[in-house]
């Protein structure tokens, strides 16, 4: 098989509000963290959760508005894209490299509703507000009595 594949496709929770960035040629991008957990339990019976940060780029025109405008932090975002490690220079002109996700799909999992009952404290946690309980349901109408001969007659094979 030729060829190569760059594809990357994360479920997380951002770490802090998407940053908007504009250029004098017109463009802009939005750069954010997500992070990514695993849990599991160790030879000693203890659960373990490793938390990946993933330093996200979104610079798809359409894309950037909806991030910068929706997400916030502690949002849950679907995203595909591709790796990129890109190459700079500190201030002392050494070289150093970044490893960033260049997204070029998203699809938001936080709901309005929850996204409009998180509020952020001091530590960077987030709560629900109390939601009123759902009302009762109507009852079911009771299903009508089949009897053995009823049930095979209805059988589609």
């Amino acid at each position: 098989m030729a060829g190569t594949l760059n594809k990357v496709m994360l479920i997380g929770n951002l770490g802090k509000d998407p940053e908007i960035m504009h250029f004098d040629n017109g463009g802009s991008l939005v750069k954010f963290p997500i992070a990514t957990s695993e849990t599991y339990t160790n030879r000693e019976g203890q659960r373990v959760t490793n938390t990946e940060w993933h330093n996200v780029v979104i610079n798809a025109k359409g894309l950037v508005d909806v991030a910068h405008k929706y997400l916030k932090k502690g949002h849950k975002v679907y995203l595909e894209g591709r790796i990129k490690t890109r190459k700079w220079q500190d201030q002392t002109g050494a070289d150093r490299y970044t490893t960033e996700i260049q997204v070029n799909q998203m699809t938001m999992l936080t709901s309005r509703a929850e996204s409009e009952g998180m509020s952020s404290d001091q530590s960077g946690g987030y709560s629900q507000q109390p939601q009123a309980a759902p009302a009762p349901a109507a009852p079911m109408p009771a299903a009508p009595a089949m009897n053995n001969s009823q049930e095979e007659d209805d059988l589609p094979f």
